[in-house]
């Protein structure tokens, strides 16, 4: 039985030494996994400190921004009062348009039959001046000058 407890303590030493093995290739690869990860979060913490300075320049653009655009926001309310007051005299232009339009149609409508008169005054008027027009044309106070091919002219009454 001794000999079974020598072969049991034999057998649990090659069973720990077999572990001891496995633990050790197991400490050995997560050693290599830790190394290839501490690498990495080296080049992501140089990325990220890029990142930093990159995202404070555009963040400080944007500040700038938001400034200018304020400023021209407010420059742009002026500029629409101003055209809101254009529209508003506009507005009040077309009223006073309008009532003076009604005002005028409602004169007319009222003076129809005088206005009606100074048309036919007017067109008898332009009738005998263009009848005067046409007496005066064709000679002095009525006269009309004949002339015969060949012959001297004479002068007519009121020439001179």
């Amino acid at each position: 039985m001794e000999n079974l407890l020598y072969i049991a303590a034999i057998v649990a030493a090659v069973a720990f030494l077999i572990l001891c093995i496995a633990l050790a290739m197991t400490l050995g690869s997560l050693k290599k996994t830790l190394n290839s990860v501490a690498e990495t979060v080296d080049g992501l913490e140089g990325q990220l400190q890029g990142l930093t300075k990159e995202s404070t320049d555009l963040l400080h653009k944007t500040n700038l921004l938001a400034a200018d655009i304020q400023q021209k926001s407010e420059q742009l309310n002026t500029v629409v009062q101003a055209v809101q007051g254009v529209g508003e005299s506009v507005g009040n232009l077309n009223s006073s348009v309008r009532r003076i339009t009604s005002s005028v149609a409602a004169e007319v409508e009222r003076n129809e039959d005088k206005i009606a008169q100074v048309v036919q005054w007017s067109n008898v008027v332009l009738g005998i001046r263009d009848k005067w027009k046409e007496r005066k044309g064709t000679g002095q106070d009525g006269w009309t000058e004949y002339t015969v091919p060949g012959q001297k002219r004479l002068p007519g009454p009121g020439a001179q």
